[in-house]
């Protein structure tokens, strides 16, 4: 049960002063029996004339904040959570009708799943179809989660994870043509590669540590960003997460903060200005993870 703390940091810089429209943030995880949330504390600079909380359609916490002032160079945006983590184990248990693939969700759960059955990204020639059935075993029954796992293990094996600042996530076939992605675009073709073969997929945005930071003399990782990875519908194991930039399963290490149907529907920091449109200069995201009860005395 590590105890983690998460600072995540990020400024836009304006040429000059500007005025802040609304801004939609995404930064408050769910408490869950695997993440309890101790306390999360949001600093705003310049300040917020208006808050205001909600839930979306997927149960994500969602923060509106309402900027009414004097115009302003530079935004400021302080997430600070603490929590203690819970990791799935990694023995999952399947229901045993599906632990061989092909298998069909309850009739009940499907008006539920199939919107994230569909697949949500052209592929006219089903090039993603066909890389997605090289996992199938050529001959006598695929087993669900090494299916699973081998498509997790290939990503981060052949293909090269590239850092990209710029808004929007590169649909699947861009990859497998590029060979590289951020860690959405990455999470996005294995949501669209099992989607292919009709397990129902969704795309988590969030946080992510190293085990060895648990207990260890230094256990504070920072100068990095937000995470994303995806999650997959697996009957008696419900929601198992997989995470392909790192070869993760199950959850172990990964910070959940929201969970949704595509990528643009858990953007953690969305909103925009009134000014020149050469006013904005950068942005800039930093995150860092602390460990353990060192790690939050650190912290603090």
């Amino acid at each position: 049960m590590p105890h983690v703390h998460v600072e995540h940091n990020t400024t836009y810089r304006y040429a000059a002063p500007v005025q802040l429209t609304e801004h939609r943030l995404m930064l408050r995880p769910h408490d869950s029996h695997d993440l309890r949330l101790n306390d999360a504390t949001l600093g705003l600079t310049p300040p917020a004339a208006r808050l205001r909380w909600a839930h979306d359609v997927f149960g994500n916490s969602i923060c509106f904040v309402d900027f009414v002032g004097a115009p302003a160079d530079t935004l400021n945006i302080v997430s600070v959570l603490d929590l203690d983590h819970y990791p799935t184990q990694t023995d999952l248990l399947l229901d045993p009708a599906a632990e061989v693939y092909p298998f069909r969700y309850a009739a009940e759960e499907m008006p539920d799943l199939a919107p994230l059955v569909e697949r949500q990204t052209p592929d006219p020639q089903r090039t993603v179809d066909a890389w997605a059935r090289r996992f199938l075993a050529r001959s006598g029954p695929t087993q669900t989660l090494p299916l699973l796992a081998a498509m997790t293990e290939a990503i981060k094996t052949d293909f090269i994870y590239e850092a990209r600042d710029a808004e929007g996530t590169n649909a699947p076939l861009v990859t497998l043509a590029t060979g590289r992605g951020a860690c959405r675009d990455l999470a996005l073709l294995m949501m669209e590669a099992a989607r292919a073969l009709g397990f129902a997929a969704r795309f988590i945005s969030g946080y992510v540590y190293d085990a060895a930071l648990v207990d260890s003399a230094h256990p504070v990782v920072g100068g990095g960003a937000t995470h994303a990875w995806c999650a997959i519908y697996l009957p008696g194991a419900g929601w198992v997460e997989f995470d392909p930039t790192n070869g993760l399963i199950a959850g172990r290490n990964l910070i959940r903060v929201s969970v949704a149907r595509t990528p643009e529907q858990a953007v953690p920091v969305s909103g925009g200005f009134v000014g020149k449109p050469n006013d904005f200069i950068s942005l800039e995201v930093d995150v860092t993870v602390a460990v353990g009860d060192q790690a939050v005395a650190y912290a603090s």
